[in-house]
């Protein structure tokens, strides 16, 4: 469960992260882009990075996919509840890539907005669908499907989940993707509370 990414010393955190609510999650469908643009930002602001999937892997000492095979996703998605709210409240500053469903199962996304700042990266069905075709042996939801019924997946399930997704304090668009708007949705973020 220690498999957290320290990048330095989180004292002389700048004001983004200080006060309460030190956490930063990022939310939005598998594929978006949270564990990439999670890390860039985690190393730009000097707090630990933290991959909820990557986190539960090492706590269940087997993949994701494996978990949803043998056990099911509603344990899974327990054991992600459980491990969402222990990293929440064991580190004091971080920037967490969430997993796609995570907002969507037991007030997640209330818990995460109490907690701290939301970002939802929203991407198109299309960049989507491109981005996850050579991945699919890693993501248990869409390993079976076909191109074709990869994106029809993507559309329905993106369009269940975005009343959840909504609810993050900010949206940055697949377009807009950079450090620099990261930046300016966390600073946005805090002038809000």
């Amino acid at each position: 469960m220690e498999n957290i990414t320290n990048n330095k010393d989180n004292s002389g955190l700048s004001s983004p992260l200080k006060g309460t609510g030190g956490g930063i999650y990022l939310i939005g469908f598998m594929g978006c882009g949270k564990s990439y643009w999670g890390r860039q930002l985690a190393q730009k602001l000097q707090v630990p990075f933290l991959d909820l999937d990557e986190q539960i892997e090492d706590m269940a000492g087997k993949k994701i996919a494996e978990i949803f095979a043998v056990d099911g996703e509603e344990f899974f998605r327990r054991r992600e509840k459980e491990m969402l709210m222990h990293l929440t409240e064991s580190t004091p500053a971080f920037v967490m890539s969430t997993g796609g469903g995570t907002p969507c199962f037991f007030n997640n996304i209330d818990y995460m907005n109490r907690m701290g700042k939301t970002i939802w990266i929203n991407c198109s069905a299309e960049c989507l669908a491109e981005r996850l075709k050579g991945e699919k042996e890693k993501r248990p939801l869409i390993s079976t499907l076909d191109d074709e019924q990869l994106k029809a997946y993507i559309v329905k399930k993106v369009g269940d989940r975005k009343i959840f997704y909504q609810q993050a304090r900010e949206v940055i668009y697949e377009d807009q993707l950079s450090l620099d708007n990261f930046l300016d949705k966390i600073l946005n973020t805090e002038n809000k509370n």
